[in-house]
């Protein structure tokens, strides 16, 4: 909205009131405010959680210093939802269709998140929202976010390819922008192209898949596509969130890299120097990636170890959500198992420890466990090893998850 104001004062000609059309000046004022309400009006939301009484509780699972746990305020998501939404509200383009897409996505998994934490709080059902609605939730988000990348017409692609005689569904655009590499020209598409890592030629399209003959059909398999991304990388950070800021600060992480990677795919002359999609209009996104930045290290400031307070499904569904949609409109979805391979782990050892347990179970006539306990992060307090300690050995592996991504725009 701020945007809107400064834009309309800068046609007027009030000196300074240009300084909003910058990418860079936006995000930071959006890191600025989303760390200010995190941080301030964060311990306003968590004095009141705590007069309310609405305090979390824990299921006695043997572990040290988890009955310590018991009663810390809970739901602070709000908190981390608050601190993305208003400062994108405050200083992103509105009429942005991936604005609109993040906005919308965010809003429907905080409150997929939201109604879990309050069946747990209020209606006091330890298990909270029945997992079949929790994915068919996620199912609605994928189909909503999918359909409008796939069928909105200012989605689209900018290439650097080379030149060829035909080039179907494509358009010339180098007059618009600028001089393309010597052989080359920049093209416009709406094919669902996204980035293979570590490849040279990483171009991937969807449609590629099912056949030209079939192209007008391909949102039949994009759109599955997303909604397995979504539920695959929101669980993941939901089953990370069991530790005193492991999730807040992996995401944290994730979102530096989300960020530098959506200015480089929204910059036309880094888009050639390193030979990436080019996506018109994406760099409005790091505004929306900025606040999620500073979102989650205001919240760490609360909910570091001891936490004084915890996010619950309301903050793990919908920052895990964030993260999923992010990476798909920047189209780097499939560099996702390497950027939260946090989240991966953690999955994929509840997944092998509960099929290996029943596996063993009807071979055997008793349940065998691969790791002493699931989620990984159990695994290692079992183990003896404090905490903080597993926590800040986690944040390590993601920043070199987190380089490694950004290293694959030349590595390939």
């Amino acid at each position: 909205m701020l945007y809107y104001l400064f834009h309309y004062l800068d046609s007027l000609g009030v000196p300074g009131a240009g300084v909003f059309d910058y990418i860079s000046f936006r995000a930071a004022m959006a890191i600025i405010t989303s760390l200010l309400i995190s941080m301030v009006f964060g311990k306003k939301i968590i004095a009141l959680l705590k007069k309310q009484q609405i305090g979390e509780t824990v299921r006695d699972l043997g572990l040290e210093g988890q009955k310590a746990k018991e009663g810390t305020p809970t739901m602070g998501g709000l908190i981390i939802l608050a601190s993305v939404l208003i400062p994108t509200l405050l200083f992103a383009k509105l009429e942005n269709i991936y604005v609109i897409i993040m906005i919308i996505a965010t809003i429907l998994l905080g409150l997929i998140g939201f109604i879990d934490d309050y069946i747990k709080v209020f209606k006091k059902n330890k298990e909270g929202l029945a997992g079949r609605f929790k994915i068919v939730g996620q199912i609605i988000v994928g189909i909503i976010v999918g359909s409008m990348l796939y069928f909105s017409p200012d989605v689209q692609v900018h290439e650097n390819i080379p030149v060829t005689e035909n080039m179907p569904n494509s358009v010339d655009v180098t007059e618009k922008h600028q001089e393309a590499a010597p052989g080359t020209k920049w093209v416009m598409t709406k094919d669902m192209t996204t980035t293979i890592p570590f490849v040279k030629d990483n171009e991937f399209n969807y449609n590629w898949l099912i056949g030209d003959t079939a192209k007008s059909y391909g949102w039949m398999l994009f759109i599955p596509v997303v909604i397995f991304i979504i539920i695959a990388v929101s669980n993941g950070a939901n089953m990370t969130d069991g530790l005193d800021g492991l999730a807040t600060g992996t995401s944290g992480i994730i979102a530096i890299a989300l960020a530098i990677l959506a200015y480089v795919s929204g910059h036309i002359e880094f888009a050639d120097y390193l030979n990436v999609m080019y996506i018109p209009d994406s760099a409005e996104l790091v505004i929306f990636i900025s606040a999620f930045m500073g979102a989650c290290i205001g919240f760490l400031w609360y909910n570091s170890y001891p936490a004084q307070v915890f996010m619950g499904d309301t903050g793990s569904l919908a920052i895990g959500g964030i993260i999923a949609v992010f990476a798909i409109l920047i189209r780097k979805e499939l560099l996702l198992p390497v950027l939260c391979g946090v989240f991966l782990a953690e999955n994929l050892s509840v997944i092998l420890q509960v099929s290996w347990f029943k596996y063993t179970k009807r071979k055997y006539g008793e349940g065998r466990r691969i790791f002493k306990m699931a989620p990984l992060h159990h695994h290692f307090q079992k183990l003896g090893i404090h905490e903080a300690k597993i926590v800040s050995r986690f944040w390590i592996i993601g920043l070199i998850l987190a380089v490694m991504t950004i290293v694959t725009l030349k590595l390939r």
